[in-house]
């Protein structure tokens, strides 16, 4: 029992560090994967780091004028804010590149090379997509991951740029802060066959955000 209970111990330190919590309150479960630690979970904010709000769009005319105005947005998934609580929101890059902040302290947008790094650490994009991606919820039954990683990439699909979602249920879409020309890379989680590869996204489409720690 004595063993038990020191060894119990030793890891508070471990579990302590297994969570973060936003700048508005909100706690999320992290993983480390390699040399990386990442948030388990989607971010899940509606203000900036600064506290001033994040446009909410609540319509697909409101995503619609956000992105040919180029101003900074998030929606909830179905525009049911009941998602949002699980699934976190999903945010164009004028949010996610906003000078004001989305990441809290200590955490940051992800590069395309971060993303590159964490699935290399996975065994390779082709061996990464099942690792990353949830074990439930994907409509095709045999398209659930093994969530090997802890990621748990949920397919919660994407909002384009005209707002209407798209590929729920069948994908997962994530920013990096790497920008392409006009366009911004991403990864996507899709089928299992697919590798875990940068894709280019148009900067008013509605993705989700996981932040990776600032090391």
């Amino acid at each position: 029992m004595c063993k038990a209970l020191f060894l119990a111990f030793l890891l508070l330190p471990f579990l302590a560090q297994s969570q973060v919590t936003d700048h508005e309150g909100r706690t999320y479960k992290t993983v480390k994967i390699g040399n990386q630690t990442w948030m388990a979970e989607n971010l899940n904010v509606t203000k900036f780091r600064n506290g001033e709000d994040i446009p909410v769009a609540e319509s697909e005319d409101d995503w619609f004028l956000a992105t040919i105005g180029e101003i900074p947005a998030y929606v909830d998934v179905e525009f049911d804010s009941e998602n949002g609580k699980f699934f976190g929101k999903l945010y164009n890059y004028y949010a996610v590149s906003d000078p004001r902040g989305i990441a809290p302290e200590g955490w940051r947008v992800p590069t395309d090379e971060d993303w590159n790094q964490l699935a290399e650490a996975l065994g390779g994009p082709e061996a990464a997509t099942a690792k990353l991606k949830s074990s439930d919820g994907w409509v095709l039954e045999n398209e659930n991951g093994t969530d090997e990683s802890g990621f748990t990439g949920y397919a919660i699909g994407m909002m384009d740029e005209e707002g209407f979602f798209d590929m729920l249920g069948f994908a997962a879409y994530f920013w990096s802060s790497t920008e392409d020309g006009d366009f911004v890379l991403n990864r996507n989680l899709s089928e299992n066959k697919y590798a875990f590869e940068a894709a280019q996204s148009k900067k008013g489409n509605g993705l989700s955000l996981r932040l990776i720690k600032i090391e």
